[in-house]
């Protein structure tokens, strides 16, 4: 436990209290449950963008990065690598999909292109892996408070969620959005003082740099092809490419935001936002991991995710442990929110609404929304509990847990893009198929001598993904035959649609079409070929091993 100071809990209790005034702010005016999920599409899409960096980011990495990096040095932020890749693929596919639709729930897409059943199955897929992430956040979270002030974790993670429930369940996405422009700010200012604490604690920083080197910790670019080790560069390119395409593309979380902007250029610049930030993001909270190893000389602590406040706390610096445990306090329930407000979406849209058969005036839904918010608030927390002892990385204990689902839910809207084929019927036996030859590849079969595979967490959505492509292509065709056409909600079909009804390609400059690739998403292909430059050259900097 660390002595907190009234200086320190001066600036928790402000940040806080700012944090909730936004969102309540924020929450004028949200009478319908449209603009509970979506606001009412006018948010800029600097916000936006600043919201989903900030979603995905938060406590995990502040924590979880330097806790990741501490262990497997700079190798760790090849898995991160790829996000010029991933929003290109997101921006040019997923995107006018969703957006030209107008949906609330990306998975009414599936329901289009396949039928119901594969928009259900997908959507419960977010509830149970959202629900599971969410529970991440929460002990992530817990684990500042407990170590600044030595409240019991459970209790820790009981007030988060109490916190954050106050506002998300009053002002939707608007409170989510607004409050995540300020504590993503916040997070990064905190991340940054840290960082030059750091390179002064270790100066001169070439000493540093020499002993990473010599160690081996210093080159984020390992080249090894063995598939057991994660942070490995085809990892990074290939493998996790696939994953975070999942994340941003087919995940209701994130494309909330991008559903909510004005019009497609908004959406699809939002986005882009996070294809150049988060470069700079994950090397930030890498770094910081890297040179905290050669200061605590490479000890082992018991909460590898505490390393980061461990080193706050040891500086004695009065305020700083106040504003670090606000930051990231904060910028977790910003994270959380989205997750609550999200769920409660996907629950409404896909769930509720095509089910009950009450009558749904307005009103009576967008109640129901915020019961349901504060039900997967409820939900969530003995899973938090669960977690509470796991050792390692958090951030990357999340990113395992995972990849159990996102094989299926890429290879469901892949297929949906770009498969001329493929039926429900068929679509839905690959996942199953998927899912248990991911489970034996994972686990294996002891008693009918089925062995572990040894693959690192970050190729299970090859395998998944792999064998859900493969087995439903195989048994679409076996149980509907082969296409004449393209299904209208595939991209040669809505390339086809466009050019048949004399449709405008582009809405102020950007692509309405799937498929069709924006000057903006070939600078951010650029921009990557930049930053592989610079990593190949990085080791370098602390000389021969």
């Amino acid at each position: 436990m660390v002595g907190f100071g009234w200086l320190d809990w001066t600036i928790v209790a402000l940040y806080l209290a700012a944090n909730l005034a936004i969102g309540l702010w924020a929450s004028r005016g949200v009478r319908s449950a449209a603009e509970l999920h979506l606001g009412s599409r006018d948010l800029p899409w600097w916000a936006l963008g600043i919201s989903v960096a900030a979603t995905y980011v938060s406590a995990l990495s502040f924590l979880g990065g330097p806790a990741w990096a501490y262990g497997d040095g700079m190798a760790a932020l090849a898995i991160h690598l790829n996000y010029p890749l991933v929003i290109f693929a997101v921006v040019v596919l997923f995107l006018p999909f969703f957006f030209n639709a107008g949906v609330t729930s990306i998975y009414e897409y599936l329901e289009k292109r396949f039928g119901v059943a594969s928009r259900l199955v997908n959507a419960a897929l977010f509830l149970v892996s959202q629900t599971i992430t969410t529970a991440s956040i929460l002990t992530a979270t817990a684990v500042v408070l407990t170590f600044a002030t030595g409240l019991d974790a459970r209790a820790s993670i009981v007030v988060i969620t109490l916190a954050v429930v106050a506002y998300t369940v009053i002002g939707g996405l608007k409170s989510v959005v607004w409050t995540d422009v300020f504590q993503g700010l916040i997070l990064i200012a905190g991340a940054g003082l840290v960082l030059w604490h750091a390179v002064d604690a270790v100066s001169p920083l070439s000493d540093a740099l020499g002993t990473l080197a010599r160690e081996g910790k210093l080159d984020p670019i390992d080249e090894r092809l063995d598939f057991s080790v994660a942070p490995t560069i085809w990892a990074g390119l290939f493998a996790m490419t696939l994953f975070h395409v999942t994340v941003y593309g087919a995940n209701q979380m994130m494309v909330q935001r991008a559903l909510a902007a004005k019009n497609v250029g908004d959406a699809k610049k939002s986005y882009l936002m996070m294809g150049y930030a988060a470069f700079f993001i994950y090397f930030l909270f890498f770094f910081i991991g890297a040179l905290l190893y050669v200061h605590f000389e490479a000890r082992p602590f018991e909460q590898p995710n505490a390393i980061i406040l461990e080193f706050a706390a040891s500086l004695a610096i009065p305020g700083l442990m106040g504003l670090l445990a606000a930051a990231i306090l904060s910028a977790s329930m910003s994270s959380l929110s989205s997750a609550f407000n999200s769920l409660s979406t996907i629950a409404i849209a896909d769930f509720y609404v095509r089910f009950s058969r009450r009558p749904k005036s307005d009103a009576h839904v967008l109640a129901v929304s915020r019961l349901l918010t504060l039900v997967f608030a409820v939900i969530s927390v003995p899973i938090a509990f669960a977690f509470i002892g796991s050792g390692g990385s958090i951030l990357e204990t999340l990113s395992q847990i995972g990849s159990f689902f996102v094989g299926a839910k890429l290879a469901m809207f892949g297929m949906g893009f770009l498969s001329k084929h493929t039926n429900e019927k068929g679509l839905l036996v690959g996942v199953a198929a998927g899912f248990v030859v991911l489970y034996v590849a994972v686990r294996g079969v002891p008693g009918l001598g089925l062995e572990s595979w040894g693959v690192a967490w970050p190729w299970y959505v090859v395998i998944g993904g792999g064998v859900n492509v493969a087995v439903g292509w195989v048994a679409s065709v076996l149980l509907g035959g082969f296409q004449r056409e393209w299904h209208e909600q595939t991209v040669p079909g809505q390339i086809r649609r466009f050019r048949e009804q004399g449709l405008p390609e582009k809405q102020d400059g950007w692509y309405l079409v799937p498929g069709r690739v924006d000057r903006a998403c070939w600078v951010l292909l650029g921009f990557f070929g930049l930053t592989l430059a610079v990593m190949a050259g990085f080791a370098t900097l602390g000389g021969p091993r």
